[in-house]
Order: structure tokens, then sequence, then C-alpha cells
């Protein structure tokens, strides 16, 4: 029995899948392609699956993972590939398999993109706005934790923050906390642009990768 690491993209109408959902069209897709899976035992006996950080709703994904155990261990990891993306929806995409080399528990943060717009104000204003708000010695929102909500400022999360203006929309590329310890969501940033400028802000999120404590991908 080998332990294999797929690793997919989430994009189009699957962002909107939830994690629960993701897990059973994955499930859904195994059986159909009938690859040599090791199933749970018990009395729901299903193919045992697990992923490394779960992607918030709406996000795209280009670099997310899916860990499941082949009973052949001769078995290509190619074919995986291809008999996946025969039985998967526009959206979730195989783009490679391989042997894993880091455990899910090692992820430190993700890299993440944004691009903003508004139907109020201009990209240039936008962007303007959102340059006002990182420069401030704090910024604080609301975050909601298994105790409740409460305030804190991301001001010190978003310090390497890269921001710039397109003709329609601003793109922000920023490193945050992700994992076991600290997450930081960048919709926390939206939230706070949003209240700041008083305009509402549309977003486009996507987590391009992710990296271990010492800034290693996830692999």
């Amino acid at each position: 029995m080998k332990n294999v690491r797929v690793w997919f993209k989430k994009d189009d109408e699957c962002r909107y899948i939830s994690h629960l959902d993701l897990n059973r069209v994955m499930i859904r897709a195994i059986v159909k392609s009938r690859l040599p899976v090791w199933h749970t035992e018990g009395f729901n006996v299903h193919p045992y699956i697990t992923f490394a950080l779960p992607l918030s709703l709406g996000f795209r994904g280009e670099k997310e993972t899916m860990d499941m155990r082949i009973l052949d261990d001769n078995f290509k990891l190619d074919t995986i590939k291809e008999e996946l993306n025969k039985c998967l929806p526009h959206g979730l995409t195989v783009f490679d398999v391989t042997e894993p080399v880091s455990k899910p528990g090692a992820i430190n943060s993700a890299k993440f993109k944004l691009r903003l717009s508004s139907d109020d104000i201009s990209a240039k204003e936008l962007y303007i706005k959102l340059t006002e708000l990182l420069d401030k010695d704090e910024i604080l929102v609301e975050k909601k934790t298994k105790k409740g909500v409460k305030n804190i400022n991301i001001k010190e999360y978003f310090t390497d923050a890269k921001h710039y203006d397109t003709d329609n929309e601003v793109v922000v590329r920023v490193v945050l906390p992700a994992g076991s310890t600290t997450n930081i969501n960048p919709t926390l940033l939206i939230k706070a642009l949003s209240d700041y400028s008083g305009v509402e802000v549309y977003y486009d999120i996507t987590r391009v990768d992710v990296f271990d404590a010492e800034g290693r991908p996830f692999e």
C-alpha cells in the first residue's frame, strides 16, 4: 500500500462547493474511476481521503491537495491523474500526483491573490483608500473564534502586502498565517477596506500556494 498526494485546482463554479461537498465529489470520482484506493473499515465503507488545508467557500485554489492510499505499490501515478480527471466536474482539475513529502501539520502560511473592485469608486480611488488603510498604525476588525467574536489588529499580517491598480481593479498579493495554529482570512482586510472607504468592495480571491514555517512550499 502506498500513500499518494493528489494535486488539483478548484476554480469556476466549483469554487462554490463547500469542503464537505468537495469531499463527496472526490469520493464519487474515486469510486467511478475504479482506482485501487484503500477504503475505511466498518459499517460505512468508503475511500479514505484527507485534505491538507480546507479552502474557504468562494475562493479559487491553484495548488490544493488530497491524500489517499493506493493498494498497488506499482500503480502508475499518471494513471491516477488521468482517471480522476475523467470523473471530475468542470472546475476541478488534477494536475499532478506525487508521493507525499511534507505532513499537513507543517503548513504555516498561504499566499493569496486578491482582485478588488467597486461600483462606487474607480480602481485608482480604491487603490488610494487601500494605501491609506495599510499605512495606518493598526487595522482593527472583528474576527470570529471558537470562543466568540473578538477585535484583532490585522495590520501586522499585511505589512508585506503588495498592491497595485489596473484599469478596472486593484490586485493585492499577500502571504498570511494558515494552518493549525493561526489563520488570517484575507476577507478581514476587505471588510476593513469597505468600512474605511464607505463603499461596497467586490472581491475574487485565489489561494496560490501554501508553505511551512521556513517558507518552503508544501510538498
